[in-house]
C-alpha cells in the first residue's frame, strides 16, 4: 500500500510540475509577443497562420508559414518543430524561432504535432513526417525551394527531426515513414539543437549527474514513460524512431547520403551527453557535423534570443547554414 501511494505520488508531482513548466513557457511567449520588435512587419516577414498539414480538423495538425517579403526567387526553407518533452508547447509558443529563421531569408514552416500522453508515441513523428510531406507538396506556393529544405528543432524537436532524418535516409515499415522516404527529398541540413536523443533510460541521467535535482530528473522520467507509453506493445524496430541516436550508434548505414548536421547544447544541459553521443555516432558514419558546446549554458538557452550566448549560437547556426546551401544537393544514394 505504502509503494503504491508513494507511484501516485510520483506521478501526481510529475503531472504538477509539466503544468509549472508549460505556464511558464506560454507566459514568457505571450509575454514576448507584446514587445515592439516581436512584431514580424517590423522584420520584413508576413506570417500565414493555421494551415492545415492533415484535412483532421485539429488544432495539433496545423502550421504557420513566417515568409520573407520582397525577396526575389525562392528561397531556403525550414521545417521546424517545436520541443516540450513531447507533453507541452506548440508552434504558437515557439513563434520566435520561425521569425529568426525568417529574418534571415528562409521559409520557416512551423508546425505542431500531436502530444503524450494523451497520443504517445509514434504520434508525434507520424505527425511530422506528415508535415515534412505536406512542406514539400506546398514549398512553392509560398516561395520556397523544396530541394534546399533544412530541418530543424530543440529538445523534443530535436529528436523528432532526427527520427525524421532516420526516416528519410532508411527505408522503414511504417506506411507513414515510408511515404515520406518515397517523397525523395533529403533535407540540405539537420540542426537537432540540445536534443533528447535517446527517450528510454531516463536513470541515465541521475547516474551523469547526480547532482541533478529531483524536479528535472522527475521532468525527464516523466518525459520517457509518456512517449513511450504502451510502447512495449510495439515491434522492436519501432522504437528506433522514438531514440534515434540508436540507429546510429548501430553503425547502420543509410541508403541515401545523411546530411550535414549542426548540434548546438550548453554544457549544464543535462542532455549533454545525448549531443556528444550523437556526434560520435555521425563521426564514426563518417557524417559532417559541426558540434559546439557552450559553456555554463542550462538546456534551449538559446530561445533566449536577447542573450549574448544565444546571439553567438544563432551566428554559429547561420554559418553553418550558409556553408551546407552553398554547395550542390547531394545525390540520393549514400556512399559506399
Amino acid at each position: 500500500m505504502r509503494v503504491r501511494l508513494s507511484k501516485i505520488a510520483a506521478r501526481a508531482r510529475q503531472r504538477a510540475g509539466a503544468t509549472v513548466v508549460d505556464g511558464f513557457f506560454r507566459g514568457a511567449s505571450a509575454l514576448g509577443k507584446l514587445h515592439p520588435r516581436a512584431r514580424p512587419e517590423r522584420h520584413g516577414v508576413a506570417v500565414e497562420r493555421d494551415l492545415a498539414y492533415l484535412p483532421t480538423g485539429r488544432r495539433e495538425h496545423l502550421l504557420d508559414v513566417y515568409r520573407p517579403l520582397g525577396e526575389d526567387g525562392p528561397r531556403p526553407a525550414v521545417l521546424y518543430v517545436h520541443g516540450g518533452g513531447f507533453r507541452i508547447l506548440s508552434k504558437d509558443t515557439h513563434w520566435v524561432m520561425g521569425l529568426a529563421f525568417a529574418r534571415r531569408g528562409y521559409v520557416v514552416f512551423n508546425v505542431s504535432y500531436r502530444l503524450a500522453p494523451e497520443h504517445p508515441f509514434p504520434a508525434a513523428i507520424e505527425d511530422v513526417c506528415a508535415a515534412y510531406r505536406w512542406v514539400v507538396a506546398n514549398a512553392a506556393r509560398y516561395g520556397a525551394d523544396p530541394a534546399r529544405l533544412v530541418l530543424a528543432g530543440e529538445s523534443a524537436g530535436a529528436n523528432l527531426v532526427t527520427a525524421l532524418t532516420v526516416a528519410l535516409a532508411y527505408p522503414r515499415p511504417e506506411p507513414w515513414a515510408r511515404a515520406a522516404y518515397d517523397e525523395g527529398v533529403l533535407p540540405r541540413a539537420v540542426l537537432p539543437a540540445c536534443g533528447l536523443f535517446e527517450v528510454g533510460r531516463p536513470e541515465r541521467f541521475r547516474d551523469r549527474f547526480p547532482s541533478l535535482s529531483p524536479f528535472v530528473h522527475d521532468r525527464l522520467v516523466e518525459v520517457s514513460r509518456a512517449y513511450l507509453r504502451g510502447a512495449e506493445r510495439l515491434p522492436a524496430e519501432a522504437i528506433d524512431l522514438a531514440s534515434p541516436l540508436l540507429v546510429f550508434e548501430r553503425g547502420e548505414r543509410p541508403t541515401r547520403a545523411l546530411p550535414p548536421f549542426f548540434l548546438p547544447c550548453g554544457t549544464r544541459d543535462p542532455l549533454v551527453d545525448d549531443t556528444a553521443r550523437l556526434a560520435k555516432a555521425l563521426d564514426a558514419l563518417g557524417v559532417e557535423h559541426d558540434t559546439r558546446y557552450y559553456p555554463g549554458e542550462p538546456h534551449a538557452f538559446h530561445a533566449f534570443v536577447m542573450r549574448e550566448a544565444a546571439r553567438s549560437q544563432w551566428r554559429h547556426a547561420y554559418a553553418f547554414l550558409d556553408r551546407a546551401l552553398a554547395r550542390g544537393a547531394a545525390g540520393p544514394e549514400a556512399g559506399a
